[in-house]
């Protein structure tokens, strides 16, 4: 079998079962993402196919061979894992961190060959952490010091590349660029790559497949539109207090409904405006639709229709805090 494989696999603690039956496959060359609500088990999982935790059941299979099976240095040769733990590296430069990928291929003495510090100088570049290659790991960024934990994982030159919320400290712009490094080093290595996290609509838009563990523990894998359209995304997290809009393809916190309104308008205005309307609970349907509350987009100003009166914002702000203050919105 080609890939990371689950067979009839079972996780958990010697207390308790988290999730039994599974079965599925990670494939070369894809980055899967595997999300689900809280306490469903992805870490669980994760770290059982890690081989840091055994299986209460089944195995985990590389290519045919027993992940459980293979001692720990065989098993760093072909597996490596980004935990979302702080490392504490002391004064350790960059460059000596991801040397640390090696410790698995060199001799006894831990000597760096001519082959290994081409592997770490590769990885370094991969990742786009070379030009600070010779700084301590304490005085960088999180996005440079997680690139930094990457490029040692890659250091292991692993088949596998296993990754727990590696975005969990970061901004929104630095969540997509390490995402996006992840998904370009999966299509140009091969490597088979899975990474869990709460990022849901970044999951959604970068993964080649999605691995969906809902509390319960019945795995579902496929393409993220597959699960969109059989509605496995929306009863993952119905109990979370969010639904998912397939049509939309985006999560939506639950809200008081306020009922229908009108929206006339087109360009970024019409777009933002209408996310606002949403976010406070409206149903926001396009003009001319026959609705007691409608919003037209002039010029300069958003023009409200209701009860036969008509007022004017100039700001957004101002509009929304009208919309709210209408009878049967408190």
């Amino acid at each position: 079998m080609n890939g990371l494989a689950c067979c009839n696999l079972a996780i958990g603690y010697p207390e308790r079962s988290i999730a039994a039956g599974l079965n599925a496959v990670l494939a070369p060359g894809e980055l899967t993402c595997l999300i689900g609500p809280n306490g469903a088990g992805k870490s669980t999982l994760l770290r059982t196919l890690a081989g840091m935790q055994r299986p209460q059941a089944g195995s985990v299979q590389l290519d045919g061979s027993d992940m459980h099976r293979l001692s720990a240095r065989e098993r760093a040769k072909v597996l490596a894992v980004v935990l979302t733990e702080r490392v504490d590296a002391g004064n350790l430069t960059a460059y000596t961190v991801v040397a640390l990928g090696r410790f698995p291929h060199t001799n006894w003495r831990g000597q760096l060959s001519d082959n290994d510090r081409e592997c770490i100088e590769t990885a370094l570049a991969r990742v786009g952490a070379s030009q600070f290659a010779a700084r301590p790991l304490a005085e960088l960024s999180d996005g440079e010091r997680q690139k930094v934990m990457i490029a040692r994982a890659l250091a292991q030159s692993p088949q596998v590349l296993l990754l727990d919320e590696p975005t969990a400290f970061l901004d929104l712009p630095r969540r997509v660029e390490i995402t996006m490094l992840l998904h370009r080093i999966a299509h140009d290595t091969g490597c088979i790559i899975l990474l869990t996290t709460h990022d849901l609509d970044l999951a959604l838009r970068i993964a080649d497949r999605i691995w969906l563990l809902p509390a319960g523990g019945q795995l579902h894998t496929g393409l993220p539109e597959e699960l969109a359209l059989d509605g496995s995304l929306a009863r993952a997290f119905e109990s979370e207090g969010i639904t998912y809009d397939a049509a939309q393809g985006r999560f939506n916190l639950q809200r008081k409904p306020c009922g229908p309104i009108s929206l006339q308008g087109t360009g970024l205005r019409a777009v933002w405006t209408q996310r606002a309307l949403e976010r406070v609970g409206y149903d926001v349907l396009p003009a001319p639709a026959r609705t007691a509350t409608q919003i037209t987009l002039t010029a300069d100003a958003w023009q409200i229709d209701t009860n036969n009166t008509r007022t004017d914002h100039t700001t957004l702000a101002g509009l929304i805090a009208h919309v709210t203050r209408l009878p049967g919105n408190n």
